[in-house]
C-alpha cells in the first residue's frame, strides 16, 4: 500500500508540488479571515441547569447580560454629586442607538452595589445590538469621552477583543521565536541548508492549514478563541516531527545508493507507514474530545485532529514529492558535519544510544523500578488538585478588561456580578372558572387569565435562603409574567470558586430536590451563576471522561494491533501513556495551582487548575506519547521479524531510533516552548503540560521504561492468540524488515510453541526438543539466515 503510494507520488511529483503551492496561495486569504470570528467562553454544558438559568436570564426578564462594563472614577468627587451623573449620562447619550440596545447606571437602577465603597467610582452596563464586535468598535471611543472622569472599559465583548488581539500577538511571537531556532537545529541535525528547510516548508503548510480549517469551522459551529494557538502549535510541531522521520529515512536510502524513485518508495514503505499510523493515532485521541458537550473542547478537538491530518498529509505527499524532485541535491548547501544519520546505518550503532541500550538490557528491573518511582513522584501533586474555571485572569496583569474586573470585585460589593442566580417557577391559578364547554365556536371564551406573579410568591423561599451560611442578601432581580417565574439574586461573602460557595449552591439545590418543590406554590427551582456553572462543568466532565477513555483507548488499541500484531503491546502502550500523563498533570498542579512557576512564567496563580484544559492535556499528551511509542515499536518489530530475538530486537530498536526520537522531541519542544510564552495563562498551562510530557516521554519512558518492560516480558510482547492471527493477516500493514535485501520471515515468530517459521527458501517446519528452542538468526554478512538452537 505505502510502496504503491510512494510510486504514485514520485511519478506525479511536479504536479503535486504545483497543485499544493497553488492551493496554498488560493486559500491563504481565507485563513486570514479567522481573526475576529472566534468566540470566547464555551466551557459550559448546554444541558446543565446553570446554562438553562443563564438562558432564562436573557430570554425571560428583558435583562440581557451586559456586553460592556464602563468603569468611571474621580479622585475626589463622589457619585451622588449631580455633576458626576451629568458627565456619565452625557457620555452615554452620545452613543449611536443603532449599536446600543440597553443601558444601566447607578442612577437608573438605584442599586447601591453599582457604587464603590469609597463612593468615588461607579460603572455603567451596556448591552449591544447585532454584531457585538462591530458594535463595540463603533462605540468604544465615545464610551471614553466622559468629561473629567477616568474611564476604563471591560466586560465580555472587550475581553474577547483583547483575547483575539493577544492570540494574534502570541502567534506572531511564537513563530518569530520558533522558526529561526528550528532552522538552526535542523541545520545541526542534517548539516545541509536544503534538508533543514524542508521540515519548515511542511510546517508552513500545516500552519496555513490550521488557519483555513478553523476558519471553515466557524461557518458550521462556534470556534473557541483559545483554539488558534493550540491548533497551530500542534500542526507546526507535528509537521516538523513527521518531516524529520521521512527526511532521515530518505537520506539514508540515497546514501545507500538508491535512485530517487527507489528512495521515495522505500521511505514511504517504512517511515511513511509509521507517520501514517502516528497521525491516525494522534487524531483519534483528539477526536475523543467530541464526546464532551463543551464548545471549547469540541472546537479544539475538531480543529486539532484536522490539522494533525493536514500535517500528516503534507509529510506524506508534499515532502516526498519535493524529495523526488531534489534527489541527491537534498544534501546541498552543506554548512555543518552531518549528525542526522545521512549515511547508511547512520545512528544505528555505537555511541550513546548503544551504551544506553546495553545498560537497559543488562539491568531492566532496576530501570523499571527507578523510572516508575520518578514518574509517580512527579504525579503526586495531582492528588491535591483543585479545579477552577476560566475568568479574566487568563489575560496578562496589565490587561484593561482584567483590571476592570478586579476593581469591581475589590472596591464594590463582593461578588456583585457573580451572585447565585435562582429562578423560581411558581404555581398559578385561573382568575375565573373557565366557560362551560360547548359546540365549536359556542361557549368558549379566550384563554382564561392567570394570577400575576409577584415577589411575594418567592418570599418564603427567599427567607429560607437568607438563613443559609455565607448569604449576605437575597434580592428580587426580575419577574416573568409570561413564564411565571421570579428571579432571585443570592449574594454571599466567599470566593465564587471556593468550597464554601459550592456548598452554598448545593444547599440551595437541596431545598428543591427533583420532584419535591420546597414550597407549596413553587413548581421548580433552577440555580445558576458562576459557582453553579463550575459545579455543572465538573459533573459533565466527570460523566463523560470514562467514555472518552473507552473510545480513544479502544481505537488506539485496534490501530496498534493492526500495526504490530500483538495484544500485549497495545495494553503496555496504554499503561506507559498513563504514567506520562500523570507526571505531566502533577507538574501542572505544582507549577500553576501551587504557583511555583508564577514569577518565572509571568502569570497569576488562581489556586486552581482549569478543568477543561486538563481534559485537553489528557487528549493531546496521549496522542503525542503514542507518537514516539509507534516510532520505537515499529523499528523493534522490524528487528523482531528479522531475527526472532526479543532482546536483540529491543536493543537494536532503541539504538536505531534513540537519536531521531530525541531530535524530533527537541524540535517539538522548541515549538511548544515558544507557544508557552503566550500572554494567555491557559495556553501557558497547556504548553507547560505538553513540554513536561514530551521530556518525560522521550527520555525516561521511551528510552528507559519501555525497553526495560519489553526486555522483562520477553517473547510475551508478541503474543497473539491463534484466533486473532487470521484477522491480523487481513488488516496488517507491515513495514519491511530493517535491512533492505535481507530475507524476511514468512510470518511473525511464535512465542509459545516449538515450531519456528522458516526464512524464504529455507526448510519448512522442524520440531526440536523440549528443553531447547530453535530461533532464526541472520548470517554475519546479513545476506541470509541460519537456524540456532538455544537453551530455554
Amino acid at each position: 500500500m505505502f510502496e504503491r503510494a510512494g510510486r504514485l507520488v514520485y511519478r506525479g511529483r511536479w504536479t503535486l508540488l504545483v497543485l499544493s503551492l497553488a492551493a496554498a496561495l488560493l486559500v491563504a486569504p481565507l485563513g486570514m479571515e479567522l481573526f475576529g470570528r472566534m468566540a470566547d467562553g464555551g466551557f459550559e454544558d448546554p444541558r446543565a441547569d446553570s446554562t438553562t438559568a443563564a438562558r432564562w436570564s436573557d430570554d425571560w426578564y428583558g435583562e440581557h447580560a451586559p456586553d460592556v462594563v464602563v468603569l468611571y472614577h474621580h479622585p475626589s468627587v463622589k457619585a451622588r454629586d449631580p455633576r458626576y451623573r451629568k458627565a456619565v449620562h452625557d457620555a452615554l447619550r452620545a452613543l449611536p442607538a443603532e449599536h446600543v440596545g440597553a443601558l444601566a447606571t447607578y442612577w437608573t437602577t438605584g442599586s447601591k452595589l453599582m457604587v464603590s465603597k469609597d463612593g468615588r467610582s461607579t460603572y455603567a452596563l451596556v448591552t449591544l445590538k447585532g454584531d457585538k464586535q462591530a458594535g463595540y468598535a463603533a462605540v468604544e471611543d465615545r464610551l471614553r469621552r466622559a468629561t473629567n472622569l477616568q474611564v476604563s472599559i471591560g466586560g465580555p465583548v472587550p475581553l474577547l477583543k483583547e483575547l483575539n488581539d493577544q492570540t494574534a500577538a502570541d502567534l506572531a511571537r511564537a513563530e518569530a521565536i520558533s522558526m529561526p531556532v528550528l532552522l538552526v537545529l535542523l541545520v545541526v541535525v542534517f548539516g545541509s541548508l536544503v534538508a533543514a528547510g524542508l521540515p519548515l516548508l511542511v510546517g508552513a503548510f500545516a500552519v496555513l492549514g490550521a488557519l483555513v480549517l478553523l476558519r471553515l469551522l466557524t461557518e458550521v459551529t462556534e470556534v473557541s478563541v483559545f483554539s488558534l494557538n493550540v491548533v497551530t502549535m500542534l500542526g507546526l510541531g507535528l509537521a516538523v516531527d513527521y518531516s524529520l522521520f521521512v527526511l532521515k529515512a530518505f537520506r539514508e536510502e540515497i546514501a545507500g545508493g538508491a535512485t530517487s524513485e527507489q528512495a521515495v518508495v522505500r521511505t514511504m514503505a517504512t517511515a511513511g507507514r509509521t507517520v501514517a499510523f502516528s497521525g491516525l493515532t494522534v487524531a483519534t485521541a483528539l477526536l475523543g474530545l467530541l464526546v464532551f458537550p463543551q464548545m471549547f473542547l469540541r472546537s479544539i478537538g475538531l480543529g486539532a485532529a484536522a490539522v494533525v491530518l493536514v500535517a500528516m498529509g503534507a509529510a506524506l505527499v508534499v515532502l516526498p514529492a519535493a524529495l523526488g524532485v531534489l534527489g541527491r541535491r537534498v544534501n546541498a548547501l552543506r554548512l555543518t558535519p552531518d549528525l542526522g544519520g545521512g549515511g547508511r546505518g547512520g545512528g544505528q550503532g555505537g555511541g550513546m544510544w548503544h551504551a544506553v541500550a546495553s545498560s537497559v538490557m543488562r539491568r531492566p528491573l532496576l530501570y523499571l523500578v527507578a523510572v516508575a518511582a520518578v514518574l509517580v513522584a512527579l504525579a503526586a501533586p495531582f492528588l491535591h488538585v483543585t479545579f477552577g474555571n476560566v475568568d479574566h485572569r487568563v489575560l496578562p496583569a496589565g490587561s484593561e478588561s482584567r483590571r476592570v474586573a478586579e476593581i469591581v470585585d475589590r472596591d464594590f460589593g463582593r461578588n456583585s456580578m457573580a451572585a447565585v442566580d435562582v429562578h423560581v417557577l411558581v404555581e398559578r391559578s385561573f382568575t375565573e372558572a373557565p366557560a362551560r364547554p360547548g359546540p365549536l365556536g359556542q361557549g368558549h371564551a379566550a384563554i382564561s387569565a392567570v394570577t400575576p406573579v409577584t415577589p411575594d410568591d418567592a418570599g418564603p423561599l427567599a427567607a429560607r435562603l437568607r438563613r443559609l451560611p455565607h448569604v449576605t442578601g437575597v434580592d428580587v432581580a426580575g419577574l416573568s409574567q409570561e413564564n411565571g417565574a421570579v428571579r432571585l439574586a443570592v449574594r454571599y461573602d466567599v470566593d465564587p470558586m471556593s468550597a464554601e460557595a459550592q456548598r452554598l449552591v448545593t444547599a440551595i439545590r437541596t431545598l428543591s430536590p427533583p420532584g419535591s418543590p420546597p414550597e407549596p406554590n413553587v413548581r421548580r427551582v433552577v440555580v445558576g451563576g458562576p459557582t453553579a456553572a463550575q459545579m455543572d462543568l465538573m459533573d459533565s466532565l466527570t460523566a463523560r471522561l470514562p467514555w472518552m477513555a473507552l473510545v480513544v483507548g479502544s481505537v488506539t488499541a485496534v490501530l496498534l494491533f493492526a500495526a504490530f500484531g500483538s495484544v500485549v503491546l497495545p495494553v503496555k502502550a496504554l499503561l506507559m501513556n498513563v504514567l506520562s500523563i500523570g507526571a505531566s498533570l502533577g507538574v501542572i498542579v505544582w507549577a500553576f495551582q501551587d504557583g511555583h512557576l508564577a514569577s518565572v512564567l509571568s502569570f497569576t496563580s488562581t489556586g486552581t487548575v482549569e478543568a477543561t484544559v486538563t481534559v485537553l492535556i489528557l487528549a493531546v499528551v496521549f496522542g503525542l506519547s503514542m507518537d514516539y511509542e509507534l516510532f520505537l515499536l515499529s523499528r523493534v518489530r522490524a528487528e523482531w521479524l528479522r531475527t526472532g530475538d526479543n532482546t536483540a530486537a529491543v536493543a537494536a530498536g532503541l539504538r536505531q531510533t534513540g537519536g531521531v526520537i530525541t531530535s524530533a522531541a527537541l524540535l517539538l519542544l522548541v515549538v511548544i516552548g515558544a507557544f508557552s510564552t503566550a500572554g494567555i495563562s491557559i495556553v501557558k498551562l497547556l504548553g507547560v503540560g505538553l513540554f513536561v510530557a514530551i521530556v518525560m516521554d522521550a527520555t525516561l519512558v521511551r528510552a528507559l521504561l519501555v525497553p526495560a518492560t519489553m526486555r522483562l516480558m520477553g517473547g510475551a510482547n508478541w503474543w497473539l492468540p491463534r484466533p486473532l492471527r487470521g484477522l491480523h493477516r487481513r488488516v496488517e500493514l507491515q513495514e519491511p524488515a530493517a535491512a533492505p535485501g535481507t530475507p524476511a520471515l514468512r510470518e511473525q515468530p511464535r512465542t509459545g510453541g516449538r515450531d519456528r517459521p522458516r526464512p524464504e527458501g529455507g526448510p519448512r517446519w522442524e520440531r526440536i526438543g523440549r528443553e531447547r528452542d530453535r530461533v532464526v538468526r541472520a548470517t554475519p554478512d546479513g545476506t541470509g539466515w541460519t537456524w540456532v538452537e538455544v537453551d530455554r
